[in-house]
């Protein structure tokens, strides 16, 4: 029994699932006839937008195209209608240029007819020129044969005793003038040269004033020579240290006198005094620094000096170095005449006389400007004025007439050209005139730079200033090279070499100077 309700079940369940299973199948198959469906009608729709927008873009691509064929063809008619106008004008320039030549054609054909004409016209009167030649030839035989014959000798005889009479004539004439000539050019050059110097000295007349040894520089009180002396005289000792100069303080009220023979050192000073005293700030340090600004400075105006006097002579393409030495003329002297005066009024007295004399004036004022540049160097270089001078226009490529300008100006070698005869005429004009220069402050000059040489010459000397009118000379020396011992040593040698070398009255002190510094900065 429960066997067969058992079977019963499973044959229920079996049609049960049987049933499902077509209603399954059934429903499956309406919802796939459904999505068909719709699919169907989602693809016709998309099929039919499609369509219409394939067919506008069509449509927007043919009416772009006519668009762009119209453009191209408005272009292409603009470019055929340039070019037609321009072939119109290049039809129109060669016709134009077409009848010019023809113009010209015809013009040379007639001037080759013309030409055909004058040749004919000249072969005709050379036929008969020559026809005229041969009777002319045949005249002249016969009359120098019927001369011949009246003179007794032939025609070359003749010309050789013409020409004979002739050339003594000529020659006893030469002579004369020659004589004439001479006598002429003798009495004539004498006044000639002092018309021509008379007129250079005349044009180029110039104030002159000896230079001197001092400075004079003015104060805003009498205190502030309390503070350029300083606590025990440190100030005062070290300034004339750093500047190799005396400075002289005495009862001459609101004044400072400073003194040196050297005219840059003295500069230097005054320069430096007069910026500590407007500053008020007086000490070694600041000194020392103040003195470097100051020869800054001085070294400047060298060369703007330099400069002013090369463009006031007219004088150009000098090297920038001859230019400097120039400049520094303005602090020399000679024979107490300020060397750069002295120098330009050579340049113009040269040039003058120069020009009257129909030379190279521009050649003359150059040799003028350089014949003393080697005075700024005797300081410093061994040899002479001259020949420092030679050396330094050699080095910086001045012309060889320029150089014999400076080496012959004293004579120290014959003239090669009347520039240089010039440039030493001008010299001696410009250096004897009444009161341009002093014999005494020239010695004087000398002795001082030769004191200092003498320091200078031996080992570890760094510099020397002589000061005290040269009753003191003061030697810095290297501490490196020269010890405390040395320095006592070095102050007795240079003392007795001074004795041995050199002539001066009563007694000059010699000063030996050592000074060792340690500097360092705190960061």
């Amino acid at each position: 029994m429960i066997v067969e309700l058992i079977g019963a079940g499973l044959a229920v369940s079996a049609v049960v699932g049987a049933v499902l299973y077509t209603v399954g199948r059934s429903a499956e198959r309406r919802a796939a006839a459904r999505a068909r469906a719709t699919a169907e009608s989602i693809a016709d729709k998309i099929l039919a937008d499609a369509r219409r927008d394939a067919e506008a873009f069509r449509n927007s691509l043919v009416l772009t195209g006519k668009e762009e064929l119209e453009k191209a063809r408005g272009a292409w008619e603009s470019e055929v209608a340039r070019r037609h106008d321009e072939v119109t004008r290049v039809e129109r320039r060669l016709e134009e240029r077409e009848g010019t030549l023809e113009r010209k054609l015809e013009l040379l054909e007639r001037r080759d007819r013309e030409l055909d004409a004058r040749l004919t016209d000249i072969a005709a009167r050379e036929q008969r020129v020559a026809g005229f030649e041969t009777e002319l030839k045949g005249l002249v035989a016969e009359q120098r044969r019927k001369v011949e014959a009246l003179a007794g000798m032939t025609a070359p005889e003749a010309k050789r005793e013409l020409v004979r009479a002739i050339e003594d004539e000529a020659k006893a004439e030469a002579a004369q003038l020659v004589r004439n000539a001479k006598d002429q050019a003798k009495r004539e050059a004498d006044r000639e040269a002092r018309k021509i110097i008379a007129l250079a000295i005349q044009r180029v007349a110039a104030d002159h004033t000896a230079e001197t040894t001092t400075a004079a520089v003015t104060l805003s009180s009498d205190e502030m020579k309390g503070r350029i002396i300083g606590r025990e005289g440190r100030n005062i000792r070290a300034f004339e240290t750093a500047t190799g100069v005396d400075v002289i303080i005495d009862d001459t009220p609101d004044t400072v006198v400073v003194s040196c023979f050297d005219p840059v050192r003295r500069e230097v000073a005054r320069v430096a005094l007069e910026r500590l005293i407007s500053d008020g700030r007086i000490h070694p340090g600041r000194i020392e620094e103040v003195v470097k600004k100051a020869q800054a400075d001085v070294d400047q105006q060298i060369q703007e000096a330099g400069e002013q006097a090369v463009y006031d002579v007219g004088v150009h393409g000098l090297h920038a170095e001859l230019v400097k030495l120039v400049g520094r003329m303005k602090f020399r002297t000679s024979y107490g005449q300020n060397l750069l005066k002295h120098t330009k009024e050579t340049c113009w007295l040269a040039g003058i006389m120069a020009a009257e004399l129909r030379l190279d004036a521009n050649l003359a004022k150059r040799g003028a400007l350089l014949h003393d540049i080697g005075k700024v160097l005797t300081h410093e270089s061994e040899g002479t004025h001259v020949q420092l001078g030679v050396e330094m226009a050699r080095k910086y490529g001045e012309a060889p007439l320029v150089v014999n300008c400076i080496e012959a100006h004293h004579d120290d070698v014959p003239h090669e050209s009347p520039i240089s005869v010039i440039v030493q005429a001008a010299d001696a004009v410009s250096g004897s005139r009444p009161g341009a220069r002093r014999e005494a402050f020239e010695s004087y000059v000398k002795r001082l730079t030769k004191l200092e040489e003498i320091a200078n010459g031996f080992k570890g000397v760094e510099k020397t200033f002589a000061i005290q009118a040269g009753r003191e000379i003061r030697v810095v020396v290297t501490p490196e090279l020269v010890d405390d011992g040395r320095a006592a040593q070095l102050s007795d040698e240079i003392a007795r070499r001074i004795e041995n070398e050199l002539q001066y009255p009563g007694q000059i002190k010699v000063v030996v100077v050592r000074e060792t510094r340690a500097v360092d900065f705190a960061r």
